[in-house]
């Protein structure tokens, strides 16, 4: 498929508003699952529940 310009890119062929509709919808929920994941994150953080690692739960034993 060619296109000859800007604007006829933006129209699809006239799907246009599906295929950006949903390029934005997935972009939004992505962008949503991550600020999402930080702010657990932080709240795990301040409530002390962090994991060092592996060797945090066999007491630092190497």
């Amino acid at each position: 498929m060619s296109f000859s310009n800007g604007s006829e890119f933006l129209a699809m062929g006239g799907y246009g508003l599906y295929v950006w509709g949903s390029l934005g919808m997935c972009a939004a929920v992505a962008l949503a699952e991550i600020a999402l994941l930080r702010l657990r994150r932080q709240a795990l953080l301040r409530e002390g529940g962090h994991d060092d690692g592996p060797e945090a739960e066999a007491g630092g034993a190497a």
